[in-house]
């Protein structure tokens, strides 16, 4: 079973579609007990990086987030991926849960081509920077949807893949022991998400 952390912030409905489709268990839980239950964890997480920090910390589940992480796998999507790291940018600096090393920053500041719209939304092709059981089903190449303003930045030594965005090469994937993020949406990326979804379900 897949638990999904409901916290507040997430698109919980479209992520748990996904899952039936393919035929796995997953429930949308903010139970600690729930969490130590489940086989797996996926993080989401839609918003700005202070304020989803601050009511997961409002949950009581950060501890056991990190229990969790250390002998299972866990998943963060978007937003959830950025906060497995270090710390964000994002109106202030905020810390977040630290299980993967880097900062999360505004894509604006590092883009040379101003004419680009920020949030960085749409289709972009993942390329594979190595291989990892994640990508079991996925192409290299294949495209996945982004929407942010941020992205995970000084993180090479966890970078799976990344999508490039004008001058910026977009954090798009990224793994440490046994925790995952993608920052793309799995969940509104077709087929190529769903195969990435079932790869999950199966770490």
């Amino acid at each position: 079973m897949i638990a999904i952390v409901d916290y507040g912030v997430g698109n919980l409905f479209s992520l748990s579609s996904s899952l039936r489709a393919l035929g796995v268990e997953s429930e949308v839980t903010r139970s600690a007990q729930r969490l130590r239950a489940a086989e797996r964890i996926i993080l989401p997480g839609v918003g700005a990086f202070g304020d989803a920090k601050q009511k997961l910390d409002d949950t009581g589940l950060v501890p056991v987030l990190r229990e969790e992480a250390e002998h299972k796998p866990l998943l963060g999507i978007c937003l959830g991926m950025q906060l497995l790291f270090d710390r964000g940018f994002e109106y202030g600096e905020h810390t977040g849960l630290g299980l993967i090393p880097g900062e999360v920053a505004d894509l604006r500041g590092d883009l040379t081509d101003q004419t680009l719209k920020v949030p960085h939304m749409g289709w972009n092709s993942l390329q594979i920077l190595r291989d990892d059981p994640l990508f079991r089903y996925f192409r290299n190449g294949e495209y996945v949807y982004y929407v942010h303003s941020f992205y995970a930045r000084n993180c090479a030594a966890s970078t799976l893949g990344t999508s490039q965005y004008g001058s910026v090469s977009v954090t798009g994937a990224v793994r440490r022991g046994n925790v995952w993020g993608t920052q793309f949406h799995p969940e509104k990326s077709g087929d190529a998400g769903l195969r990435l979804l079932k790869a999950f379900s199966e770490l």
